[in-house]
C-alpha cells in the first residue's frame, strides 16, 4: 500500500513538473539544439570549399585532385549513411546525432593539423627562394650576370628541396580529417528530419524544416566572413616576417590562413554535440516517470525481462537484417522515388561541381581576391539562400500544397533558376592580355596557342628561364611572366611597390611617354570586365533565391514519396546516391576540364607541375558554366516525367478509392435486399395466421 501510495504521488508530481518545463526540453530542446548541429555542419561546409583553393596551392596540386580531396568528405559519408539511416530511426537518435557532431569536429580539427608540421609556404618554388630571404633577391632582370648565378645555382637547390620535400604526405591529413567529418555528418539530416516529422504537429514538419534550412544558413555566413578575414592573412603568419613576403592576396600565389577556419569549425561542431547527450528519445514520454518506476519494480521483474531480452536478441537482429533488405526492395521498386532519385542527381551535380570552383572562377574571371570573393558570398548570396529556403516552406504550409503541388512548385522554381543560369553567359571576360600566352612578347600580336611561345627580339639576349612565373604588369597594360621576360634592365629595389625600368618588351609597343616600367603583379581587369562583375553579382543574387525554394521541397518530397516507416532510409538512401556519384565525381570532373584551361602551371621543387597559375578565362567561363547546364537541362526533363507518374499514382489511387466505395455501396445494397426479402415472407405469414385466428373466433361466436 505504502508503494502505490508512493508512486501516485511521484505521478502527481511529475505531471506538474512536466507542465512547468515542458518549453525547456523535449521536442522544442531537440529542434534548438538540431538548429545548431545545422550550423556547425553548414560551417565545417563552406569552409571547406571556399578553402580547396587555398589548399591546392599550398599543396602544389591540380584541381581536380583538389576535387578528390574535397570529395573524401562524401567517402566518409557513403561509409555509413545508409546503416545509419535504417538502424539509427530504430535507436537513441539524438544521442547518434551527438556523436556525430563530435566527429565532425575533431575531423575538422585534423583537417588542420599539416599546417603545424609542414615548412614554410614556398610561393617561388620556380626561383627556389626562402620567404625569409631578401624579398628582391630572386627577381630575375635582364642581366646576364645574374641569370647564369641562377643557373649555376638552382640545379643544387633542385635536388636538395627534392630530398626535403619528397617524404611528405601531410596532405593526407586534410583527406582523413575532411572524410571523418563526413562520417561524423552522416546522422544529422536523416535521423534529425525523421524525429521532426514524426514528433511535429501536423502539418507543421515542412514549417520546421525550412526553418532549419534557414537557421544553417547562418554557418555559411560565418564561414564566409571568416574566410574572408583569414585569406587576407599570410599562411605562415605569426611564423615569418611578413614584410618580406612580396605577393598579395590578388597573386595567384597567395595562400591565407586556411587551417584557421577548419580549428574554429572543429571546436564549434564539438560544443554543439553536448546538448543531444541529455536529450530523451521520446519527447512525448517523461523520463524521470521512467526512472522513477523502475526504481520500485521488483528485482524479480527485472531479472526476467533482462533474460528475456537476452534471449530475443539474436532473433531481432536477423529480423532487422531481412526488414532493411526488404524495405532496400521496396524503395527499388517505387518508380517516383527512383525518378526523383535521378534528377535530383543530375541537378546537385551541376550545383556541387559550380560552387566547388565557384571562388577560383571569381578570381580568374574577373580578377576578385579570395577574401573579397568570400566577403561578397557571405554578405550578399547566404542571406538571400536562407530566405528562398525560409519562403519556399512558408508557402507550402501555406496554401497547404499537395505532393503534385509540391512537385509543381520545384519545377518551376528550377526553371527559373536554370534561366538565370544562361545569362551568365553573356558576362564572360575576355582573357588577359599576357605576353608569352595570348600574346607574342613584344605585345603586337596575338597567338594561336599558348604552348612554346617562342621568344622576341626584346627578350632573346636576356637569357630566361621561360618557367619562372614572377608576373609583372607592364605599363602598356599587357601582363608579362617575369621582369627578365619584360626585358626589364632595374628595379626599385625593396622599395614597395616594386617597379622595374627600362623594359624593352614594353618598349616596343609603341609607348608615347617612354615610360618603359612594370610594377610587381598581374594587370587589373579593364572597366567593362568589372561593370559584368557587379552584373554577375545581382543575378547571382536572384539565382540563389530561386534555387534555394528548391532545398525545402525537395526534402518533403523525398519523405512523401515512400512508405511512412521508410522516410529515415529513404532519406539516407538519397543522401547516399548524391554524395557518391554528385559530391564525389563531380568536383573531380569539374576539376579535370577546369585544368584543362590552365595556360600556365608552377613546377614545384622537382622539377614536376604543380598548380595553375593563370588559366583563359573566356575557356574557362564556357566549361564552367556549360558543364554546369549540361546536367541541369536533363533534370528538367525528367521533373516533367515525375510530375506525370505523380499524377498517374493519384489518380489510380483516386480509381482504387472509388472502385472500392462502389464495391462497398453494392454489398450494403445486396445486404439490404436480402434483409429486405426476409423480411417480406415472415410479414405475409404473420398475416395468414392472424386471419385464421378471425375466422376462428367468428365460428366460435
Amino acid at each position: 500500500m505504502d508503494q502505490h501510495q508512493y508512486l501516485n504521488k511521484t505521478a502527481e508530481s511529475e505531471s506538474s513538473e512536466k507542465k512547468k518545463t515542458r518549453c525547456c526540453n523535449g521536442f522544442k530542446m531537440f529542434l534548438a539544439a538540431l538548429s545548431f548541429s545545422y550550423i556547425a555542419k553548414t560551417l565545417g561546409g563552406i569552409i571547406m570549399k571556399i578553402s580547396i583553393t587555398q589548399i591546392e596551392r599550398r599543396f602544389e596540386i591540380s584541381s581536380s585532385h583538389a576535387g578528390l580531396i574535397d570529395g573524401s568528405f562524401e567517402i566518409g559519408n557513403l561509409l555509413v549513411i545508409v546503416f545509419v539511416s535504417y538502424f539509427g530511426s530504430k535507436l537513441h537518435r539524438p544521442k547518434l546525432i551527438g556523436i556525430g557532431c563530435f566527429l565532425m569536429g575533431t575531423g575538422s580539427i585534423l583537417t588542420a593539423l599539416p599546417h603545424f608540421f609542414m615548412g614554410y609556404y614556398r610561393y617561388s618554388k620556380e626561383t627556389h627562394i626562402n620567404p625569409s630571404e631578401n624579398s628582391t633577391s630572386s627577381l630575375s632582370t635582364c642581366l646576364i650576370s645574374q641569370t647564369l648565378l641562377l643557373n649555376r645555382t638552382s640545379s643544387e637547390r633542385v635536388e636538395k628541396d627534392c630530398v626535403k620535400e619528397s617524404g611528405s604526405h601531410m596532405w593526407m591529413y586534410v583527406f582523413t580529417g575532411n572524410m571523418l567529418r563526413g562520417i561524423g555528418e552522416t546522422p544529422i539530416v536523416p535521423l534529425g528530419i525523421s524525429y521532426i516529422d514524426d514528433f511535429a504537429k501536423e502539418g507543421h514538419s515542412s514549417l520546421y524544416v525550412g526553418i532549419l534550412n534557414a537557421v544553417g544558413m547562418i554557418g555559411p555566413i560565418i564561414g564566409f566572413t571568416m574566410g574572408s578575414l583569414f585569406a587576407k592573412m599570410y599562411v605562415d603568419i605569426g611564423y615569418v616576417d611578413l614584410s618580406t613576403i612580396r605577393i598579395t592576396p590578388k597573386d595567384s600565389r597567395w595562400v591565407g590562413a586556411w587551417w584557421l577556419g577548419f580549428l574554429v569549425s572543429g571546436l564549434f561542431s564539438i560544443t554543439s554535440s553536448i546538448p543531444f547527450f541529455f536529450l530523451p528519445q521520446n519527447p512525448t514520454k517523461s523520463q524521470k516517470r521512467k526512472v522513477s518506476l523502475s526504481l520500485h519494480v521488483m528485482k524479480t521483474n527485472d531479472e526476467t525481462n533482462q533474460t528475456a531480452s537476452l534471449a530475443n536478441q539474436g532473433k531481432n537482429v536477423t529480423k532487422n537484417v531481412n526488414g532493411f533488405f526488404q524495405s532496400l526492395k521496396s524503395i527499388f521498386t517505387n518508380p517516383l522515388y527512383v525518378v526523383f532519385v535521378l534528377l535530383t542527381l543530375l541537378h546537385v551535380s551541376g550545383v556541387i561541381g559550380a560552387f566547388a570552383y565557384l571562388i577560383k572562377y571569381m578570381e580568374q574571371q574577373y580578377g576578385q581576391s579570395a577574401s573579397q570573393a568570400n566577403f561578397l558570398l557571405g554578405i550578399i548570396t547566404i542571406p538571400t539562400i536562407a530566405v528562398g529556403m525560409f519562403l519556399a516552406g512558408y508557402i507550402i504550409k501555406k496554401f497547404k500544397l499537395p505532393l503534385v503541388g509540391i512537385a509543381k512548385f520545384s519545377f518551376l522554381t528550377s526553371i527559373i533558376s536554370f534561366l538565370f543560369h544562361v545569362l551568365y553567359f553573356p558576362l564572360i571576360c575576355d582573357s588577359k592580355s599576357v605576353a608569352g600566352l595570348t600574346l607574342t612578347y613584344d605585345g603586337n600580336n596575338s597567338v594561336a596557342s599558348h604552348i612554346d611561345v617562342p621568344l622576341s627580339y626584346c627578350n632573346s639576349e636576356c637569357d630566361c628561364d621561360e618557367s619562372q612565373w614572377e608576373p609583372v604588369c607592364g605599363s602598356n597594360g599587357i601582363t608579362y611572366l617575369s621582369p627578365c621576360l619584360a626585358g626589364c634592365k632595374s628595379s626599385s629595389g625593396n622599395k614597395k611597390p616594386i617597379v622595374f625600368y627600362n623594359c624593352s618588351c614594353v618598349e616596343v609597343t609603341g609607348l608615347q611617354n617612354r615610360n618603359y616600367s612594370a610594377h610587381l603583379g598581374e594587370c587589373p581587369r579593364d572597366d567593362a570586365c568589372t561593370r559584368k562583375f557587379y552584373i554577375y553579382i545581382a543575378i547571382q543574387v536572384l539565382y540563389a533565391l530561386f534555387s534555394s525554394t528548391q532545398v525545402t521541397s525537395s526534402v518533403l518530397l523525398i519523405v512523401k514519396i515512400v512508405q511512412p516507416e521508410l522516410k529515415a532510409l529513404a532519406v539516407g538512401f538519397h543522401s547516399m546516391v548524391i554524395r557518391t556519384l554528385g559530391g564525389i565525381l563531380a568536383p573531380i570532373y569539374f576539376g579535370a576540364l577546369i585544368d584543362r584551361t590552365c595556360m600556365k602551371w608552377s613546377t614545384n621543387s622537382c622539377g614536376a607541375r604543380g598548380a595553375c597559375r593563370i588559366y583563359n578565362s573566356t575557356f574557362f567561363g564556357r566549361v564552367y558554366l556549360g558543364m554546369s547546364l549540361a546536367l541541369r537541362a536533363p533534370a528538367l526533363v525528367l521533373y516533367i516525367v515525375f510530375i506525370f507518374l505523380i499524377n498517374k499514382t493519384v489518380q489510380e489511387k483516386d480509381t482504387k478509392i472509388l472502385d472500392n466505395e462502389r464495391k462497398l455501396m453494392d454489398e450494403a445494397n445486396l445486404e439490404f435486399l436480402s434483409n429486405s426479402e426476409r423480411f417480406v415472407p415472415s410479414a405475409g405469414a404473420d398475416s395468414k395466421t392472424c386471419n385464421l385466428h378471425m375466422k376462428d373466433n367468428a365460428v366460435a361466436n
